[in-house]
């Protein structure tokens, strides 16, 4: 519009075409076309024409309507085109064969490729994000893999790397592990938490099957070994969306950051096992760290120590170490049992007949229900199939239990505690009969009734304490019916032995 309206200018003053020509850059050829479609009607003594004024008369609209809706339809295409060139196979090629089959009348495939190119610039933008101090690890295994030597045979074995990354101080580590299978995975996490010497409060990763076992854009379902981990470490897990890289791209420069600091400087030198190669990788990591940031005497290692191992978590004193996990029918008798060494654990016992969920290694086992523990036990290696906690068992089973559990030594103790006299009558009362449970349970219940009469007891059992025949019953009812209260009337102390007095053996 600017050179069109310089050309009706300079014509207006009187200039030649050729010197327009000249002054403008325009060809001859379209001022003659320009002044031909704009000169008849003239604009004397009316107001200057608009842009679109101006661009209606002076070009050819038909043309340009065309040119508008082919432009149209080809953007229509690539909203369609741009989520296709993500699938397995499509090219620009297949794209732009389709794209004429439904508009015979399109671009050739170099303008074709042109617009698309525009478009995806346009669409592709990036953001700048902001991480806080001690929020997040981002994690991720490189693509391109390490090699060592087998020392016998002579085969290159190729290993994986992981890399880690504070995106905030911009610390990074790495180790080989030989895959990224579950055990490798669970290694990696316990070097890096070690390593930094603190726990993050989120662990960022991608959609790898180690961690998710169903990807999700809102809300992914993660592996049981990373729910372990985040119990065990007091951090959550998450998961980037899916086929988008660019939610953990500082882990992304990371690794191609380790690539040139690492993979560069051993690339020249031969290692004989996965260990040597893990040895030689900590020296150039240590450096990397160091190195001071472009214009800056500021390494990664130095905002990590000023800024953020403080706002991160404490790190646990154990490594986590995977446990197994099974699923029981809790049993009738309120037991799970383990089918490695054949135990059997007790659970609380309302919760017989459902399923729950059993997490063990070699030194606990843990019972859960809808996610809450119901029970935990300490692992035995013993010949007792058993292993019951009084607190999982009803009050009936608990009192057998107890029963069961009774010593002579223990009511013993118990009944010096309240007094002598309490002690005598519990030692008579022991050495009752031959039933030995029987005489426990007669001990135990004349041993209760000091909660219920408090103090009263001793006073009971001295009142009774000499006699030839005590027993449970005797005891309650005097409590009961408040003798014990009463002075004693006679002194019930035995006739000591004397020569002149006859036994009951004179009167046979």
């Amino acid at each position: 519009m600017e050179q069109l309206k310089q050309v009706l200018q300079l014509k207006k003053d009187g200039v030649p075409i050729r010197e327009i020509a000249r002054r403008t850059g325009v060809s001859r050829n379209a001022i003659k076309r320009y002044l031909s479609r704009l000169e008849p009607d003239g604009n004397d003594g009316q107001e200057p024409l608009t842009n679109k004024q101006l661009a209606e008369k002076a070009y050819d609209n038909d043309t340009l309507l065309s040119a508008a809706g082919r432009l149209a339809d080809l953007l229509r295409h690539f909203s369609y085109a741009e989520k296709e060139l993500h699938r397995t196979g499509v090219n620009r090629q297949l794209l732009w064969v389709e794209y004429i089959e439904q508009y015979p009348d399109g671009y050739t495939y170099s303008r074709y490729c042109f617009h698309l190119r525009k478009f995806l610039k346009h669409t592709g933008v990036s953001m700048h994000l902001e991480y806080e101090p001690g929020d997040m690890m981002m994690i991720d295994f490189a693509g391109k893999k390490l090699r060592y030597t087998h020392p016998d045979t002579g085969e290159a074995i190729s290993v994986e790397v992981f890399v880690a990354i504070l995106p905030f101080s911009g610390l990074i580590f790495c180790k080989a592990v030989p895959t990224q299978r579950t055990a490798d995975f669970i290694t990696c996490i316990n070097n890096m938490l070690k390593f930094y010497g603190a726990v993050p409060k989120t662990i960022l990763c991608d959609n790898l099957k180690t961690a998710v076992t169903r990807p999700c854009r809102y809300e992914p379902v993660f592996t049981e070994v990373c729910n372990q981990l985040s119990e065990h470490y007091q951090t959550t897990f998450s998961a980037t969306r899916p086929y988008s890289p660019r939610d953990k791209a500082m882990v992304e420069r990371a690794v191609n950051i380790v690539y040139t600091h690492i993979y560069a400087p051993l690339r020249n030198d031969i290692f004989f096992s996965l260990e040597e190669l893990q040895l030689a990788m900590q020296a150039p990591l240590i450096k990397l760290n160091d190195k001071p940031y472009k214009n800056t005497v500021y390494s990664r290692q130095y905002f990590y120590e000023q800024y953020e191992r403080a706002l991160l978590k404490t790190l646990s004193q154990e490594s986590f170490t995977q446990k197994k996990v099974s699923v029981h029918t809790v049993q009738r008798n309120y037991h799970i049992q383990l089918s490695e060494n054949r135990l059997y654990y007790s659970v609380p016992f309302t919760y017989v007949g459902k399923k729950v969920k059993v997490l063990y290694d070699n030194h606990t086992v843990e019972v859960y229900h809808d996610h809450v523990r119901i029970a935990l036990h300490v692992r035995k290696s013993t010949a007792k199939s058993y292993i019951t906690q009084p607190e999982h068992m009803p009050a009936k089973h608990l009192y057998m239990h107890k029963v069961n559990g009774w010593t002579k030594e223990g009511l013993l103790s118990q009944a010096e505690k309240i007094g002598c006299c309490t002690l005598q009558v519990a030692t008579h009362i022991l050495d009752n009969s031959i039933y030995k449970e029987q005489n426990y349970k007669a001990c135990y219940g004349m041993l209760l009734l000091e909660k219920k009469y408090n103090n009263r007891l001793e006073a009971a059992c001295k009142r009774v304490a000499n006699n030839v025949r005590i027993n449970y019953t005797m005891i309650k009812n005097i409590l009961k019916n408040g003798l014990d209260k009463q002075t004693i009337l006679f002194d019930n102390t035995p006739i000591p032995t004397h020569d002149n007095i006859r036994g009951a053996g004179q009167y046979q």
